[in-house]
């Protein structure tokens, strides 16, 4: 574990705790999909349909969340549901983490906070459905996501399907780039753009199996390197929205919200939410299958990950 993870509140599910204590693969799972990403009672249903996929896949999952003034590192049905139901839960990345935890408020965390709290934890893998990156305009907004620079500086590998399609994809992959965090796609050449297989540009790297990622993810850590790992999985063939019919319904979500006024931490709620509404559902069945494919190819990794653990690697 981090060597300052003694001082982190962190609490532990029974499960969670079982797990680190025998080495056995665990997959760490964010929490604003539940409370920001999907509407009650589907936030709830994909939450523990993708721990159910973890344990299918031989690794325990943990579902990560602050409530209390602790990080909760593994939630018990009831606290899913508690925190299912939560209304104006805080959307946690680095900058807010800390504060969230001290006023003792309840938040669910992004990809970096997540990433932040599986490392104080000891987890090494993370699956999550699309990470945040470049939005579309930043060159005058400057809004870019505090997921970027959380790849480059901690070490854990983030499963996902690429970046989440209403971002600027290439800007995106370019400051991935610079910041020296390796883009893996697994199965194809193409980076995945969430809803669909294909964002039409090539992914830096491609491995396609768990052993070898993982492999990786160890000798990240052997040559010194910091930060961890992209992995680009593509949504499976038959729950995929083609480019060329989403493509124009994110540029009309996106014209509302800037007609709106939306902007910073609001902005990918109100654009999921609107794409559902527009593509009646579809997006939303699309969104539960990638989370899923994901989970089952993190548990993957993670297995690897605890066998070369036990092998001295």
């Amino acid at each position: 574990m981090p060597r300052n993870s003694s001082q982190a509140p962190l609490t532990f599910s029974p499960a969670v705790r079982s797990a680190l204590d025998h080495a056995e693969p665990i997959v760490a799972l964010e929490s604003t999909i539940i409370t920001h990403g999907m509407p009650w009672p589907q936030n709830l249903e994909t939450a523990l349909g993708v721990e159910a996929e973890v344990r299918g896949s031989g690794a325990c999952p943990a579902t990560i969340a602050v409530m209390d003034g602790r990080i909760r590192i593994g939630l018990t049905e009831a606290e899913l549901t508690s925190l299912a139901r939560t209304r104006g839960a805080m959307k946690l990345s680095r900058a807010d983490m800390a504060v969230c935890l001290a006023q003792g408020r309840t938040g669910a965390t992004t990809v970096a906070a997540t990433m932040i709290a599986a490392n104080l934890a000891g987890i090494g893998v993370f699956a999550t459905g699309g990470i945040g990156g470049v939005h579309r305009g930043a060159e005058a907004s400057f809004d870019i996501s505090a997921d970027l620079r959380e790849l480059a500086q901690t070490p854990v590998t983030v499963v996902s399907a690429g970046a989440k399609a209403i971002l600027d994809l290439p800007k995106t992959l370019e400051v991935l780039e610079t910041l020296g965090v390796p883009v893996i796609a697994c199965g194809q050449d193409d980076f995945p753009a969430f809803w669909s297989r294909s964002s039409g540009l090539p992914a830096p790297l491609r491995i396609d199996n768990p052993a070898e990622i993982a492999a990786a993810q160890a000798m990240r850590s052997r040559l010194g390197l910091s930060g961890g790992q992209l992995v680009a999985n593509p949504i499976p063939h038959e729950h995929e929205i083609p480019r060329e019919v989403i493509d124009p319904v994110i540029a009309e979500a996106q014209a509302e919200a800037e007609a709106r006024g939306i902007a910073a931490k609001a902005v990918t709620p109100f654009l999921l939410e609107r794409i559902f509404e527009l593509t009646k559902g579809r997006s939303l069945a699309a969104n539960i299958a990638l989370v899923r494919n994901n989970a089952r190819l993190a548990s993957g990794i993670a297995r690897e990950l605890a066998s070369l653990r036990k092998d001295g690697e």
